[in-house]
């Protein structure tokens, strides 16, 4: 038996999202499906996480165990050449039976991007949030700061987030600017239901002058004395990375 990793990058535009259900086509089905027709068996992938709908990866990490005996670079050229063009996997290698995409995973990071534009992007719409005001840039650095940090994230998470305990700790919130885009950089060693997409639109919420840059804290430390976070669209954000 042998413990097979895969990265797998994904436009999540055309899935429910990464984890298999049943009211529509998910990136985790699609996958299964090309490993079954490459290796003539069923087997059960298990990810680091989960994306929701419409959000995309960049280094979605999975494994999977097999008693096949195909060779590493067949796992990888062969699903590919079984995979719709929106899913690819980019790396495969052999671990040992003690690694776990999810359980051995010390952090992650995600990326979202603003298209701060008059006019919209038809070649960024599926990958971005237009945003046709002018952001305020330094106030928006001004609330990230708040963020870095362990913090009880409860006020960024949405109904039917399962996690036992609401503390995370956030490494780095970098937002950068290239272009009309916007690039909002997360890292973190783990992550709520939704929390990255609050923590933008709390973001753009500050760059936009209806929030003060403060609010944050008061989000983290008291949250009941102002407004919930704003939760941005889903399409804007990318798993960029796993680490592990």
């Amino acid at each position: 038996m042998s413990r097979v990793v895969l990265t797998v990058a994904y436009d999540g535009s055309a899935y429910v999202g990464w984890q298999c259900q049943p009211n529509g086509v998910s990136v985790q089905q699609r996958l299964e499906e090309a490993i079954t027709e490459l290796s003539g068996d069923f087997h059960r992938v298990h990810s680091s996480g989960r994306t929701d709908a419409g959000v995309h990866a960049r280094g979605m990490v999975c494994h999977f165990d097999t008693d096949s005996t195909l060779p590493v670079k067949a796992w990888r050229d062969g699903l590919n050449s079984r995979l719709p063009a929106d899913i690819a996997v980019q790396h495969a290698r052999v671990v040992s039976a003690d690694f776990h995409a999810r359980y051995s995973a010390s952090g992650k990071l995600y990326r979202y991007q603003i298209l701060a534009a008059a006019v919209r992007s038809p070649l960024d719409r599926c990958q971005s949030w237009h945003i046709k005001k002018t952001l305020d840039l330094e106030a928006m650095k001004s609330a990230a700061d708040f963020f870095v940090g362990e913090h009880d994230f409860s006020a960024f998470r949405t109904t039917g987030c399962a996690a036992k305990t609401t503390r995370r700790t956030i490494v780095k919130v970098d937002i950068n600017y290239q272009q009309d885009l916007i690039v909002v950089d997360v890292e973190g060693t783990g992550f709520l239901k939704n929390m990255v997409r609050m923590m933008v639109g709390t973001l753009v919420d500050v760059g936009l002058h209806k929030r003060p840059p403060e609010d944050v804290a008061h989000l983290l430390h008291r949250p009941g004395d102002v407004k919930p976070a704003l939760t941005a669209p889903a399409h804007g954000l990318c798993l960029v990375e796993v680490f592990y």
